[in-house]
């Protein structure tokens, strides 16, 4: 069996952003056409023949990365129309059926990365496909678990998290703390770049393991000098970026057939729909249940 993980989140920024055609609920008098966006995303991987599906939420905007970290990312500048379509979202795809996990004091990556090691290490799970572009999860790609990028249809296993960012799967917590995550709020250690750091990294694997004396660096890095010196006096800083950058696997997330897409609600996916708006979504998910309750 496939096991996919859908980054909610992300499909709500996505939607959001994309101009969905507007929809305001008749029962709060909000706008929920990303909402609608999220779930239509998520029938659509059922019907693309996803049979055990997890969806990870950010239901809180803070994390304990925010504790670690006063510039990580928080909810300020975020549009409140879209963060108010947030919990709507996760209501709606738990009417469908759908497994959703909804952090608070974690994020929807950890849960992520929580549930791709619960499936990987499940003997009857052939491959886990983790349905998100967020280079983050660029560090639980390994065997079974691979990244999808459903929107540009690029797939990434370990060979591609390695062509993309020059480093191994494993690896990518020490690159990003190097180079920042402007998304997330951290900003890498100074004159550090994409090329520099991978360079460094691929040669050395860790943060730790980079002598500190540029002269013994065995691979070519432009302006090592001055790389050297940043890295000497913000080793400390680095290693906290390292930690930021760096998933969490204990989200409770509960076990690969928890995830098992049956049907939905009975009455509740029948009132949600008519809130979207949306009589084609009710009719494929409808035709969906009857392909999936044949013997």
């Amino acid at each position: 069996m496939e096991v996919h993980l859908v980054d909610g989140t992300y499909e709500l920024f996505r939607h959001f952003y994309g101009k969905q055609p507007s929809r305001i609920d008749p029962v709060t008098g909000l706008e929920i056409s990303a909402a609608r966006g999220v779930v239509s995303t998520v029938v659509q991987l059922l019907e693309a023949g996803a049979t055990h599906v997890g969806v990870a939420t950010d239901h809180e905007v803070v994390s304990f990365r925010n504790d670690l970290w006063p510039g990580y990312k928080t909810g300020e500048g975020v549009d409140p129309e879209l963060w108010a379509q947030a919990h709507v979202s996760e209501d709606a795809l738990v009417a469908l059926g759908i497994s959703v996990f909804r952090m608070t004091d974690l994020e929807a990556d950890d849960a992520l990365g929580s549930a791709a090691r619960v499936a990987a290490n499940d003997p009857r799970v052939r491959r886990v496909v983790i349905c998100t572009p967020d280079k983050d999860l660029g560090q639980c790609v390994d065997g079974k678990i691979v990244q999808l990028d459903r929107r540009n249809d690029r797939l990434l296993d370990v060979d591609g998290v390695r062509e993309k960012f020059g480093v191994s799967p494993s690896s990518i917590p020490d690159y990003l703390a190097l180079v920042g995550d402007a998304a997330d709020g951290f900003p890498g250690l100074a004159g550090f770049g994409a090329k520099s750091a991978a360079a460094l990294i691929a040669r050395y694997e860790t943060i730790d393991a980079i002598p500190d004396d540029e002269s013994t660096w065995d691979v070519p890095v432009r302006g090592a000098a001055r790389l050297a010196a940043t890295l000497r006096s913000s080793r400390e800083l680095a290693e906290l970026f390292k930690v930021v950058a760096t998933l969490r696997y204990d989200a409770l997330v509960g076990e690969v057939d928890d995830w098992h897409w049956h049907q939905p609600v009975p009455g509740v996916w029948a009132t949600w729909a008519e809130r979207f708006g949306s009589a084609s979504l009710e009719r494929r998910v409808e035709t969906l249940t009857r392909e999936r309750s044949r013997p």
